[in-house]
């Protein structure tokens, strides 16, 4: 071990100075200056050449770069290979600040552990036009956050640990470089343990008691869960729909509706039953893998041209190749014929033992529709006439928004008369909600000319007299015409960001408005649920949003903030839908918890019964969608999340203690939401996020 000072003059400033060879295919390097907190440089052979290994005990351990302004302006790329040690989820964040004190970037990304990857940061991201990129290989779910920086004035960097396990986080890399041209991607992973996935889709990393151990076992369990499947039903005391039959708010519609009883929102069934949605997303043959550069991190692939075909899969719209270990199972258990039908009546089955009567967003939704279990539709606007004008904010004040929305919309025309569609999310979790910039801000940066940029001309000429009015509060030279066309430089003044939050909700205002009509032309008869921003919104953003029914939210939080709903529901007067929440642990062969991280499958289930019974109490939440049916893969799906967050796992076994949990809430739940019952309530500890 060096202490901090040996550190600095003899490994940092040498961070190792690998081959030539090695520096011309990837760049310049940058030297770091100084430790961040206990990071500490090891000893020893390293499975990727040129590299050196750390320690990092804490978050926020790592290192500090400084250089001249300007030294990255002309590069393209920062990059450095590395190798997660250990099985669990590191995340890593790069911050470019402009100055002590100035704008800072923020890029973060994890791992897979046991193999190599190349960290390919594009520096045009410093843009802030895009949320992320593409991941590639075992370079997992590269985003970006915080501020824009103009690269000319950044001159320090810092390489943190920004999310780990309890345990200290140890990988190894290369310098960090920064490049002028294309940075290839990685060729060929190193693998120091061998492959990272058994021929069941499981984890070769980690063993656990629950790991189905062969084939037979897997599928001896899948035929008795087929055989069990018919047996499954809801109690007596539910509707057909999954309602309460102690309590019936009106006539039957004949659809779902939403309903204020003086006391609390309700949702109404069909038969006009009170109805809380307790939802499960991405009731689907899940667990998509996608391999990519790493086909040798892979124990078996199965054929994509014979039996397995439908193992393997393009996704629409996204780069890379998938191979889905759950269809394999099921596939080898019952034939490439019949296994999709029975996978969905055991599915199907399963939900109705949990007791959960909502299929949820991401679902294989046609087959709740022909079983009649109440479901949702997920919608996403990709227009095709109108272009986007921030990240995928569309340029809503173009004359072709409304086409777009006509032929999106177009789409709900075949559920339109279904009594089991319960309602459509019109998005989930657009790029704009993600960014700390206003959309109206973001549009004037990075889209020289647009009609929404004329539509905001005319609104400021109606808050302003003249140029000469405008230039007082947006500042000297700011003019009307510099407004409506051409690139924006520098900072707002506080009076222009106030005009552009102003103008931002009747941007969003507008948006939802249009998609909304154009939905409700074509279906009137099922609730528009919204769509489902990612965590907590700003205000602004909700006051953008009261063409809902109900508004909808992805809340990882231990609870549904109450000050939040109740906050939405005075701007709004509508009911709150929960589009997504989870609890994950470490102990069962994931290399991530989840977002909620707990330290294990007993203290997952409490977590769920708090939550869940938490959110019924809520007067204004009408129902919550946990995300998801099944775990993902742990080399991670199409962007790289590897999370246990099913209730069920690759092979379909069932995280029992978390189902238990599900069934005594569930079968309390009505009593909960009517105040006959308190919320399942017992100490917990929370540990910190993984990601």
């Amino acid at each position: 071990m060096l202490d901090r000072r040996d550190f600095l003059r003899t490994g940092a400033g040498a961070i190792l100075l690998p081959a030539s060879a090695c520096r011309r295919r990837l760049g310049k390097p940058l030297k770091p200056e100084a430790v961040l907190g206990g990071l500490r440089r090891e000893s020893g052979p390293t499975p990727i050449p040129d590299a050196q290994w750390f320690l990092a005990e804490e978050v926020g351990d790592g290192l500090e770069y400084r250089f001249a302004p300007g030294t990255l302006a002309g590069a393209r790329y920062l990059v450095a290979d590395m190798l997660l040690d250990g099985n669990h989820l590191i995340i890593f964040t790069i911050t470019l600040q402009e100055g002590e004190k100035g704008r800072a970037f923020h890029f973060r990304f994890g791992g897979l552990n046991q193999c190599g990857l190349r960290m390919r940061l594009p520096l045009s991201l410093v843009d802030q036009n895009r949320w992320g990129i593409e991941r590639e290989g075992a370079f997992l779910k590269p985003r970006c956050a915080g501020d824009r920086v103009d690269l000319a004035k950044v001159d320090r960097l810092t390489f943190r640990v920004s999310r780990k396990s309890p345990l200290p986080a140890r990988w190894c890399m290369t310098e960090l470089m920064y490049s002028s041209g294309e940075v290839e991607k990685l060729a060929q992973p190193a693998l120091p343990k061998g492959p990272l996935l058994d021929e069941l889709g499981q984890s070769t990393l980690h063993e656990w008691p629950a790991k189905t151990r062969s084939v037979a076992e897997l599928q001896q369990r899948l035929r008795a869960q087929l055989a069990e499947a018919p047996k499954q039903s809801w109690p007596e005391s539910f509707s057909r729909w999954g309602g309460w039959k102690a309590r019936r708010l009106m006539k039957p519609p004949g659809f779902f509706r939403t309903h204020y009883d003086g006391k609390r929102w309700w949702l109404v069934d069909p038969d006009g039953y009170a109805f809380w949605s307790a939802g499960l997303d991405c009731v689907r043959v899940d667990t998509m893998a996608r391999y990519d550069g790493l086909e040798s991190a892979l124990t078996w692939l199965p054929d994509a041209a014979g039996e397995f075909k439908d193992a393997h899969s393009i996704r629409e719209g996204r780069e890379g190749k998938f191979i889905n270990y759950l269809a394999a199972n099921f596939i080898r258990t019952f034939g490439s014929e019949a296994w999709r039908e029975n996978w969905a009546a055991i599915a199907l089955a399963e939900l109705r033992r949990l007791r959960f009567n909502t299929v949820g967003n991401w679902s294989e939704w046609e087959y709740a529709r022909r079983a009649q279990v109440p479901y949702v539709r997920p919608m996403h606007f990709a227009p095709k006439r109108v272009p986007r004008i921030y990240r995928d904010f569309p340029d809503v004040y173009h004359p072709d928004f409304e086409k777009d929305a006509a032929d999106y919309a177009s789409q709900l025309a075949d559920t339109a008369n279904d009594p089991a569609f319960l309602g459509y999310f019109l998005m989930n979790e657009p790029e704009w909600g993600f960014s700390s910039e206003l959309p109206a801000a973001g549009m004037l940066y990075v889209t020289p000319s647009c009609e929404t940029r004329n539509e905001l001309v005319r609104y400021l000429k109606t808050r302003y007299p003249d140029e000469a009015a405008l230039a007082q509060a947006w500042g000297e030279g700011v003019t009307f015409d510099r407004v409506g066309q051409g690139p924006w430089n520098g900072p707002f003044t506080e009076a222009a960001l106030k005009d552009l939050e102003a103008f931002s909700i009747r941007m969003t205002t507008r948006y939802f408005q249009v998609l909304s009509e154009a939905c409700r032309k074509v279906d009137p008869n099922h609730l528009n649920l919204g769509m489902r921003w990612a965590g907590t919104p700003p205000m602004w953003a909700v006051e953008g949003m009261k063409s809902f029914d109900v508004f909808s939210m992805n809340c990882y939080r231990p609870r549904v903030p109450a000050d939040v709903t109740r906050k939405i529901h005075e701007l709004l007067k509508m009911p709150v839908v929960i589009g997504e929440w989870h609890f994950g642990a470490l102990d069962v062969g994931l290399p991530a918890s989840g977002i909620g991280h707990l330290k294990n499958q007993q203290e997952r289930a409490k977590a769920y019964r708090i939550y869940l019974e938490d959110a019924a109490a809520n007067p204004v939440c009408v129902g919550a969608h946990w995300f998801t049916l099944y775990d993902q893969s742990a080399i991670g799906r199409f962007d790289g999340e590897n999370y246990n967050i099913g209730f069920l796992d690759v092979c379909n076994r069932p995280y029992e203690e978390l189902c238990a949990a599900a069934i005594r809430s569930h079968e309390r739940l009505y009593d909960v939401a009517a105040g006959r019952a308190k919320p399942f309530e017992e100490a917990l500890e929370y540990l910190p996020n993984l990601y």
